[in-house]
């Protein structure tokens, strides 16, 4: 979890190499080659009127919390086990699309939450195996790099 962490504060502080790939008023997306697998990293950025507390109340990790109620591509999530106030193993379904054609998948990851002294809040996760979460079926297993949100206060 402590890697994942590190690897987005990396991707964070490191501007180089990153293209706009959508926009609309209130987000931004954005695309690089990875360093870590065949494929592209991804980041959306947007300024949202809100506190920061309150972005974070909708974006956190955890069972129960407001993300599955607003992110149609999150169906379920749950924690598998709680290994410290702050690091978690997690189960992330999200359901079928495209007709059905794409099977609903689930994602067990290894997920930590920082808060830091400027006040920015992170949630990275990345993958893992844990026996209490074999694959189930009518899922597919999803594999995640590090990933996560951060939650930057911004001035006024």
């Amino acid at each position: 979890a402590e890697e994942a962490a590190e690897q987005l504060r990396l991707y964070r502080r490191d501007p180089d190499g990153w293209r706009g790939c959508r926009s609309t008023g209130e987000v931004a997306v954005s695309w690089r080659p990875s360093a870590e697998f065949a494929g592209n990293l991804y980041k959306g950025e947007g300024i949202l009127p809100a506190s920061p507390q309150k972005v974070w109340e909708c974006i956190k990790p955890v069972a129960g919390g407001l993300r599955t109620k607003w992110d149609q591509n999150v169906k379920d999530f749950e924690v598998i086990e709680a290994i410290s106030d702050t690091v978690s193993i997690c189960r992330t379904t999200t359901p079928s699309a495209c007709m059905r054609i794409i099977s609903p998948r689930e994602f067990v990851d290894v997920v930590v939450m920082k808060q830091y002294e400027d006040g920015t809040m992170l949630s990275a996760a990345t993958n893992v195996e844990h026996p209490l979460c074999p694959p189930q079926p009518n899922f597919v297993r999803g594999f995640n790099y590090p990933c996560g949100c951060f939650c930057i206060p911004v001035p006024g």
